[in-house]
C-alpha cells in the first residue's frame, strides 16, 4: 500500500489533532447532558432532546455557507472563526441555568461549523487514493476523543461539573488555533482546476444520485446516534442500576470492542479497493444493532451487544463517507458538496435529537429503537436497489520546464487522455494532479504525452 507523503502525513496529523480536540469538547457532555439537563428548570423530554440536538440544527444552517465560503475565502479563515464561535457557545452553556439557556449556547457551538471545511482542507492536501487512508487517521482521532469523551465525561462530572465540561470543551477549541495555523499546509491549488468534464454550477451537488444517497445516508446514520443517546442513559440507570458517574464502565468496553472489529475490516477495504462493499456492511450493522436493541434492551445483555454492533457500524461509516463523498464529487465542488453532506449529518443531529425525544417522552426505549430501525431499513433498501459509482483517483505528474506557449498544448495533450476527469494546476509548480477513472485511465497512456512523468 502506497504510504502518505509528507505534505499528507503533516496535513492529516495537524487536522486530525484539530478536529479530534473540538470533537473531544462536543461529545465530553454527551453521556451525562440528558440526565443533569432534566433536573433543570424548564426540562421536559422534549427540551432535552433539544438540549442533545440543537446543536445540529444550527451546524446544518451553516454547513453549506461554511464549505461555499472555504471555496473562496480560504479553509484556514473560515475553521478559525468557527472554533471561536464553538468556543463561546461552551461558554454560555456553562453559564446556563436553565434548559432554555442549554439549548442556546448548543446552539451557539453548532453554528461554528467547521467540519465540511475541515474534510474538504484534507481532501485538497491528500491524493485520492490516500483520502480513505486519510480521512480513516482522521476518524481514528475522533473515535480515540469519542472514546476518552464518553469516559471522562462520566468521570470528571463528579469533580468539575457540567458547567465545568463545557469550559473545558471552550479550552480545548481554542488550544488548537495554534496548530491550525502553523501546522496544516496551505494548499497553493486551490481555485486552479483549468479542466473539468463535471458541470460547474453547484446546484449539480443536488442533481447527483450518488451524492444524494450518501447525504441520506448520514442524515439517518446521525439521527440514530442522537436518538441513541436520549434513550441509552436512562436505560443505563434502569437496566443495569448504574449511576450516571459509572456509565463510562459500559461505555469504554462498548467502544473499544466496536473499535477492534471494525478496524480488520476498514483495512480490508482499503487494500482491496472494496470500500463500498465495507459501506453496505456498515449499513447492515447498524441495522442489526437497531433491530437487537429493540427486541433485548430490557436484558443487560441485549443492551451492551445492541451497542458494541451500532458502534461497529457507526464508526467504519465514520471512516468510509467523507472518503467517499470527495471521491464522488467534482473536484471544484468539493468543500461545497461536502457542506451539503455535513448539513445532512447535522440535520440528522438535530432532528435525532428532538423527536427522539419526544418519542421517548411517549413510547420509551422500545419506540425510539424502532424509529431508527424503521430509518435504517429505508436506507438499506435504497443503498441496495442503487448502482455502485464509479470512485475516482488521482495521478500526480510531473511537468518539465517548457515555455510558456507551450504549457496549454501540454495541458490539452493530458486532459484528452481516457480517463481524465479534472485538470488541476499546482500553482507555483511544475506539478499536475489528474483526476482519473481506474477502469479506464492507465499510466501508460502518459507516454504519448511529451515532457510529462509520472515519479
Amino acid at each position: 500500500m502506497e504510504p502518505l507523503n509528507h505534505i499528507e502525513r503533516r496535513a492529516v496529523s495537524a487536522l486530525a489533532l484539530i478536529f479530534g480536540l473540538r470533537m473531544f469538547g462536543l461529545f465530553l457532555v454527551l453521556p451525562v447532558l440528558a440526565l443533569y439537563a432534566d433536573g433543570l428548570p424548564g426540562a421536559t423530554p422534549v427540551m432535552v432532546g433539544l438540549a442533545l440536538g440543537i446543536y445540529g440544527l444550527t451546524q446544518a444552517i451553516f454547513q453549506i455557507p461554511f464549505g461555499r465560503l472555504s471555496d473562496h475565502f480560504g479553509r484556514k479563515r473560515l475553521i478559525a472563526f468557527g472554533l471561536l464561535l464553538f468556543a463561546l457557545g461552551s461558554v454560555v452553556s456553562a453559564e446556563a441555568v436553565t434548559v432554555s439557556g442549554i439549548i442556546v449556547g448548543r446552539a451557539l457551538q453548532g453554528a461554528g461549523a467547521i467540519a465540511a471545511v475541515v474534510l474538504a482542507l484534507l481532501a485538497d492536501l491528500t491524493r485520492e487514493q490516500q483520502r480513505i487512508k486519510a480521512t480513516a487517521l482522521v476518524g481514528g482521532m475522533i473515535g480515540v476523543a469519542f472514546l476518552t469523551a464518553l469516559m471522562g465525561g462520566s468521570v470528571l462530572e463528579g469533580w468539575i461539573g457540567v458547567p465545568g465540561l463545557f469550559y473545558l470543551a471552550a479550552f480545548a477549541a481554542l488550544v488548537v488555533m495554534p496548530v491550525l495555523w502553523l501546522g496544516v499546509p496551505t494548499p497553493q491549488h486551490s481555485g486552479n482546476l483549468i479542466y473539468s468534464r463535471h458541470r460547474g454550477d453547484w446546484s449539480s451537488v443536488f442533481s447527483n444520485w450518488h451524492l444524494l444517497r450518501l447525504d441520506l445516508g448520514v442524515f439517518v446514520q446521525h439521527l440514530s446516534l442522537m436518538a441513541l443517546f436520549v434513550a441509552v442513559p436512562p436505560a443505563l440507570v434502569d437496566v443495569l442500576g448504574l449511576d450516571s458517574l459509572d456509565h463510562w464502565r459500559v461505555y469504554v468496553p462498548v467502544l473499544v470492542a466496536s473499535v477492534v472489529v471494525m478496524l480488520p475490516l476498514l483495512l480490508l477495504s482499503m487494500r482491496s479497493g472494496q470500500s463500498y462493499t465495507a459501506f453496505r456492511v456498515a449499513l447492515s450493522l447498524m441495522l442489526i444493532s437497531a433491530a437487537l436493541l429493540a427486541w433485548a434492551a430490557g436484558e443487560g445483555w441485549g443492551l451492551v451487544g445492541g451497542l458494541v454492533i451500532f458502534f461497529t457500524g457507526f464508526n467504519l461509516l465514520e471512516a468510509l463517507l467523507p472518503s467517499l463523498v470527495s471521491r464522488v464529487a467534482p473536484s471544484q465542488l468539493k468543500g461545497t458538496a461536502l457542506g451539503v453532506y455535513n448539513t445532512c449529518q447535522f440535520a440528522g443531529v438535530f432532528v435525532g435529537g428532538a423527536v427522539g425525544g419526544f418519542i421517548f417522552g411517549h413510547f420509551g426505549p422500545v419506540g425510539v429503537f424502532l424509529l431508527m430501525g424503521t430509518l435504517l431499513a429505508l436506507w438499506w433498501v435504497v443503498v441496495l436497489l442503487g448502482d455502485v459509482p464509479e470512485l475516482m483517483n488521482s495521478v500526480t505528474v510531473y511537468l518539465e520546464d517548457i515555455p510558456a506557449a507551450q504549457f496549454e498544448d501540454r495541458i490539452k495533450a493530458l486532459r484528452k487522455l481516457p480517463g481524465v476527469y479534472d485538470v488541476t494546476v499546482l500553482a507555483g509548480q511544475n506539478m499536475v494532479y489528474l483526476k482519473v477513472s481506474p477502469s479506464s485511465f492507465h499510466n501508460a497512456s502518459l507516454a504519448d504525452v511529451a515532457g510529462v512523468s509520472v515519479h
